[in-house]
């Protein structure tokens, strides 16, 4: 007896998976923009779906993964809602980012690379943002907050990074 490939028993809902794929040519020049779409969907790339999209464009699933972790825009783990984003390059670290950091794990009991139990938050930490005469800065979803202090970390995060503050 064949196997069902239109569904498994794993919590992930293909449908935005398979509404993105019917937007693009079942072709490897495909991939990237397809993954892009999956991540916006999904706030991450789940394993199922990298899968169906491997079939769908008829590109190996080694090749699908390679991409994946090739790009850091790409996370293969589930992802909390707003993505804070404290940079540590050079001008950051000697302005204080480890302080931000430090304070990020106090706030929210995660540090970087980890997510909330609730989903509400990730913390990374990237080498660069290109905003050094702002330092130390940190991106709370799609707001900047420039010579960023810890003492209003709890700040930035109460407005969810949907309001530019600082």
């Amino acid at each position: 007896m064949e196997a069902d490939t239109t569904t498994t028993n794993c919590a992930v809902d293909f449908q935005p998976a398979q509404e993105i794929l019917a937007n693009y040519p079942a072709e490897e020049a495909s991939l990237i923009q397809v993954l892009q779409d999956v991540h916006r969907a999904y706030n991450y790339l789940p394993c199922d779906v990298l899968g169906k999209v491997a079939d769908a464009l008829g590109v190996p699933l080694a090749k699908v993964f390679s991409v994946s972790t090739f790009y850091k825009a790409f996370s293969l783990e589930q992802q909390g809602d707003t993505i804070i984003r404290v940079c540590v390059g050079t001008a950051c670290h000697i302005r204080g980012a480890g302080q931000l950091v430090e304070e990020l794990q106090r706030e929210l009991g995660i540090g970087p690379d980890e997510t909330t139990e609730d989903l509400k938050f990730t913390v990374k930490t990237v080498n660069c943002v290109g905003a050094c005469a702002m330092a130390p800065v940190m991106i709370v979803g799609e707001s900047y907050h420039g010579s960023a202090k810890p003492a209003k970390v709890a700040k930035y995060l109460g407005n969810g990074g949907t309001h530019a503050a600082d």
